[in-house]
Order: C-alpha cells, then sequence, then structure tokens
C-alpha cells in the first residue's frame, strides 16, 4: 500500500547494506524466527493460500515436502504488484532499525523478492515511508532463496508498525510470485507509565551465568574459569582435534574427577555437532557454570549428582563449523551455514552404520537364539584410514570406547522435540517408526525431558515448521520422523551401553544473544532432571565368588528385553530400565550362568543387583595353575577321572 500524503514528515531512513556481518548490534530481532511474534502480530495485504499466509513470512522457516501443504516456505502475495506488503505490529513503540530478508524455502519453487521499500505507522491506518533525501529509499532484496541480506537504516524509525513492500521480484515470465521470509530488528522503548505491562515477557534468568555467544578462544576461557572455581569437582580435558586443529574439550564434573568410581554412572551432554546450531553449546556452558555455583552454596541437589555420577560435558563436537557460523552471525548465518564439518560432513550421518548389519543377520539367521543383540563390532572398512569418516567422528567413537557411558543426550537446534532411537528405518523407507529393544524406556527418557521443558510442555505453542510433533507430546521415534543412517544415537545404543536421545532445543538454530538468559529459564530444569535419570533402573558388581574380583565383559540380560549390556572393568554395571519386575541372567566366559530377580522401583535411586558367579572347574584350574598354587581336593579329584574336564 502507497503511504498516505497525509503522514506526518518522515526521518530520513538512509539504509547501510551489508551481507555478511551484522555491524549493529544495538536493537535484537523483534522475534519472526524465535516465534516470539505470534501469528497474530503479522498481516499482508493478500496471500495466495493458507500455508503461504503472513504467518509463514518468517526468517529461515522450514517448507514440508509438498508444495500446497499448510506448512509451505514463505509468505507470497496473491497478486504480482507494488502494492502487496507484508506488515508486523511490535505491539508497542519500537525503535526499528533494520530489515533482514530471504527468500521462499521450497524444493520445487524459486521465488525471491530483489527490492523493497519499508513504511511505519503508529496506528497502522496513516503509514510514512522510510526516506533517501528526498525519495522513497529502495533496499535490496534477494538474488538466492536462501542467503538472508540484511539492511540498515542509519537512522531509526520509532512506530508501532513496520511494513515490507515488494518492488521488484524474481518473474519468471509471468509465473513469478511475490514471496519472502523477513525478520525486523527493533528495541521497544522505555514504558515509564506500565501501559505494556500486560504484553511484557520475561527476558532475564535468576541465575548470574555469562549469557552471550562464545567463540572457541571464549569458550575455552570460560571453562577455564569455572575449573579454577571448582577445582575440586571439575577437570577439563581434550578428546582429540576437529579438522584444523581446534581441540574438542570436555568439561569432567565428578567429586572424583579423572576417575571411574566402582558404581558411579558415567553420563555426557555432546553438543554442536552441527555447528550453526549454537543452542546446545551455550546451555552446557551455562549448565557447567550453574553447577559450579549451585554446589559451592550447598544446593542439595547439584551436591547428590556431583557425588553420584560422573558427568562430562562436550559443548561443542564441530568448533569448525562454529566457528563459520560465529562469524557471519546469529541473523545471517542462515539455515545451513556452519552446519557441516570444515571437509564438508555432516557428522549426524557419519557414525557407522550398525543397523544394517543388525538387520541382514536377523534375517538370514536360523537360529535366532545365536544372534548378538548389543556390542556390534565396527566394519573393518569404516576404521580404515581412507574411510570418509570426519576426525570429530573417529574422536567421538575414541572417547564413548574409553568410558562406559551409561546415559547421553545430543543436543540439536532447529525444532522443538526429543528423539529417540532407532534414527534409521529398516528397509531405508523415507520415514517408519522403528524401535529398539527399549522403547519403552526411551519413551520415558524423552518425555521426561520433553515434559520439563518450558516450551515444549505448552500445549498453545506454535509448531516450529513443517511438522506439528505438538500431537505427539513432542516426542518422537526417530525413523518415524525421517531416516537417518549412521546417527549417534543408534551407533551409541548398538556399539556401546549407552543409551542416547537426540534434544532439538528451539525453532531458531542460531537464538540471539538476548534470548539466551530465557532459553536457559526452559530448559534448566529438563537438563537436570535428565541426567537424574542414569540412577533410574538396576546397579551392581558382577564379581567372582571365590577371589571377590571383579569381573569384566560379564553379559547383563533382562528376560524379553533383547538388548544385553556388559559389565565394566571393575564388574560394575548399569541398566536402564523402568519400574517392574525383571529377571536378570549374568553370564561371563568360564563361570557358570546366574540368575536373579531384580525389582524397580519408582524411587530416585537404582535397585542394587549384585552378582557372584562361580567359575567352571576347567576355568578354575587354568586359574590356579597359573598362579602356581595347590589345587583343592575337589579339583584333584575330579582331575583324576577320566571325561570331567
Amino acid at each position: 500500500m502507497r503511504p498516505t500524503r497525509s503522514a506526518k514528515r518522515a526521518e530520513k531512513c538512509n539504509v547501510i547494506y551489508n551481507k555478511s556481518l551484522l555491524t549493529v548490534s544495538e536493537c535484537p530481532p523483534l522475534g519472526l524466527e524465535s516465534l516470539k511474534v505470534k501469528d497474530n502480530q503479522l498481516r499482508a495485504s493478500s496471500y495466495k493460500r493458507r500455508g503461504l499466509g503472513p504467518h509463514r513470512g518468517r526468517l529461515n522457516i522450514q517448507s514440508g515436502v509438498d508444495d500446497g501443504d499448510i506448512y509451505d516456505g514463505g509468505w507470497c502475495a496473491q497478486y504480482r504488484d507494488k502494492m502487496q506488503w507484508l506488515e508486523v505490529d511490535a505491539l508497542r513503540l519500537t525503535r526499528f532499525i533494520g530489515v533482514i530478508l530471504q527468500g521462499r524455502s521450497s524444493i520445487w519453487s524459486w521465488n525471491v523478492v530483489h527490492t523493497y521499500k519499508v513504511q511505519f505507522s503508529n496506528d497502522s491506518l496513516v503509514w510514512k515511508p522510510c526516506m533517501n533525501g528526498t525519495e522513497e529509499a529502495v533496499f535490496e532484496g534477494n538474488q538466492d532463496t536462501e542467503t538472508p541480506v540484511l539492511a540498515l537504516f542509519s537512522t531509526s524509525t520509532v512506530a508501532r508498525y513496520i511494513r515490507i513492500n515488494p518492488q521488484t521480484w524474481y518473474q519468471n515470465g509471468t509465473q513469478g510470485d511475490i514471496c519472502l521470509r523477513a525478520e525486523v530488528l527493533g528495541c521497544t522503548l522505555p514504558d515509564p507509565n506500565n501501559i505494556y505491562a500486560w504484553q511484557t515477557q520475561p527476558t532475564e534468568s535468576k541465575d548470574k551465568l555469562d549469557f552471550r555467544h562464545h567463540n572457541y578462544k571464549e569458550m575455552r576461557k570460560l571453562m577455564k574459569s569455572v575449573n579454577e572455581a571448582c577445582p575440586d569437582i571439575t577437570r577439563i580435558y581434550s578428546i582429540g582435534k576437529s579438522y584444523t586443529g581446534l581441540k574438542l574439550y570436555v568439561m569432567e564434573i565428578s567429586d572424583n574427577p579423572g576417575k571411574h568410581e566402582l558404581g558411579e554412572p558415567e553420563f555426557r551432554y555432546v553438543a554442536g555437532m552441527h555447528g550453526n546450531e549454537v543452542l546446545g553449546r551455550e546451555l552446557l556452558l551455562n549448565l557447567m557454570q550453574y553447577m559450579c555455583q549451585e554446589y559451592k552454596q550447598g544446593d542439595q541437589r547439584i551436591v547428590h549428582l556431583v557425588t553420584e555420577t560422573r558427568i562430562h560435558l562436550l559443548p561443542s563436537m564441530n568448533p569448525d563449523g562454529y566457528e563459520m557460523a560465529f562469524k557471519k552471525g546469529s541473523e545471517l548465518a542462515g539455515w545451513g551455514f556452519g552446519r557441516y564439518s570444515y571437509e564438508g560432513i555432516d557428522m549426524n550421518h557419519n557414525f557407522a552404520d550398525l543397523n544394517s548389519g543388525m538387520w541382514s543377520a536377523i534375517e538370514l539367521a536360523t537360529d535366532q537364539s545365536k544372534l548378538i543383540n548389543h556390542y556390534f563390532p565396527i566394519p573393518e572398512q569404516y576404521t580404515s584410514e581412507e574411510a570418509f569418516v570426519a576426525s570429530e567422528t573417529r574422536a567421538v567413537i575414541n572417547w564413548m570406547q574409553n568410558i562406559p557411558f551409561v546415559l547421553s543426550a545430543n543436543l540439536h537446534g532447529g525444532e522443538l522435540v526429543v528423539v529417540y532411537p532407532f534414527d534409521m528405518t529398516r528397509d531405508w523407507a523415507p520415514h517408519e517408526h522403528t524401535p529398539t529393544a527399549d522403547e519403552s524406556f526411551f519413551r520415558w527418557l524423552a518425555t521426561v525431558y520433553a515434559s520439563t521443558n518450558q516450551v515444549m510442555s505448552n500445549p498453545d505453542r506454535r509448531p516450529c515448521h513443517n511438522k506439528d510433533f505438538i500431537r505427539y507430546n513432542n516426542i518422537i521415534n526417530g525413523a518415524a520422523w525421517h531416516n537417518v543412517p549412521g546417527s549417534m544415537n543408534d551407533f551409541s545404543y548398538l556399539h556401546t551401553n549407552c543409551f542416547e536421545v537426540t534434544v532439538e532445543l528451539s525453532c531458531d538454530k542460531f537464538p540471539h544473544a538476548s534470548e539466551l538468559p530465557i532459553e536457559w529459564e526452559n530448559n534448566r530444569e529438563s537438563l537436570l532432571v535428565y541426567m537424574e535419570q542414569v540412577h533410574r533402573g538396576i546397579k551392581g558388581v558382577v564379581r567372582d565368588k571365590d577371589t571377590e574380583a571383579g569381573i569384566a565383559d560379564a553379559i547383563i540380560k533382562v528376560d524379553d528385553i533383547d538388548h544385553h549390556i556388559r559389565s565394566v572393568t571393575d564388574g560394575d554395571y548399569w541398566r536402564l530400565l523402568n519400574p517392574g519386575e525383571y529377571q536378570v541372567t549374568v553370564s561371563a566366559e568360564g563361570y557358570f550362568p546366574s540368575s536373579r530377580t531384580c525389582q524397580v522401583m519408582y524411587d530416585h535411586y537404582p535397585t542394587i543387583c549384585d552378582f557372584r558367579l562361580t567359575k567352571m572347574p576347567k576355568q578354575r584350574l587354568k586359574d590356579i595353575l597359573a598362579r602356581g598354587g595347590k589345587l583343592p581336593k575337589d579339583l584333584q579329584l575330579r582331575r583324576l577321572k577320566p571325561g570331567k574336564f
């Protein structure tokens, strides 16, 4: 809509173009991308259909696979003329400083706005244009559909409403539609008379933490400061290096750092597998600060976690990708920039595919009882130096093999849902529910995080992009969502004792720094309560009945659950289970198997189920002779009788 001549004289609104770096950060995004701006705050002159309505005109919103559904990839005007506009109601007087524009997200269509004008209003009736001297300013838009383009106004304008008014667009003959995705930068003005109190949203956290985005050097500095503040319960170590040589730092939190303690489970959080999904990185940095502070203040919940659990936090699995996205900035990195490793590897598909081998063995087996169902070996071709495996992936696999993790979560971004394995479909279908033998416990784990997350658990929240996870209670089997061969979740479950889920933390992969305090508030309880689940189920020590020495690699089998685990170096084990009564059988090479019933209660601590195994006579004889010991009478008699050994 053309602004009326009765509009008040506009301030000069010259524009500064910057396509790669947000140099002015005095005003944050209003929140079209983060959904802070609600659907009813967006209006348009027209729109083609519901799926291309103004509520879809949000920066980085992703479309579904099919054009034409209700989850399309932007706002598209019904008409193709210069009178079309997308309007944002900031709800209160705001100092607008700029606009970020993006084309339509679609795998079938190509729609971008090349140039546009901007107009402002206090009442949505009278509009004034953004001027460039004596003429209306015309801003550069997009040349492709994905790269966000920023226009900063050299002089800010105070108003309640802002309109984006496309002037030229990719026409494709007579078929080109006016389509865009956008973000608006602006600072809300002070409200001394408390006029807008009803619409004020919390933006702070009661916790005094370092809420900002940390590049590699700043992350390392923060971790060092936490270690110096709590040297008795923290340790920093590296599990390897990225392709460019950046170390993959881990913060360990434990009352005895650097040592596996008998009976104490090992837990890990991994963030930043995709370098541009940055919220997990900041949450883990917040978490290590928070646990240090609360431990020193005697918070009994944190004290219990620290003394009863060995916790490992890897905030950045892909530091190379993060550094690339960080240099672009939170709004200009786009949806994919920095996702991959420096070599271009998607680490979420880079772990060994153990699923295919397992399912092939099941199909070919004539005796199902002889099939292995845990500790699947890594294929030889995957371990070769020529294999296309990221150095970061190799480092994490080595980490998994060296520490007996029991429970883990892999923190991602771009959606709001908790995803549990399997992530890979059995027949390579695009998506199909593919459960593990521990389906019920994985659903419990996912529900624990989702139900305590303040955004996921909000029944009135809006879906992020193209799938409504609210109808699934914000949890989903990974393969039912989309097929992901070579995921870390599946590898962890099939190759180690560790259960792992993926947490998609936010609709916005790279939230603005101003949103980090409230994101911490949204996730703090979830992060803590999920860690506490490592103490659910049964645990114990498998020992030699005669020597009381721990037995490593004993197999722990739970009846009716076709997935075993193994004891670790000192003979201790942890088996995650929901409440119930279980028949548990433990076996080890050279020993008679032993079975007992273990009852798992609803308590927040595990049931102790220890096992003492008796050596088979042949093995017992070998051990005594190897030590040069004297044979007891029962073995002497057995040795004299033919056929006994």
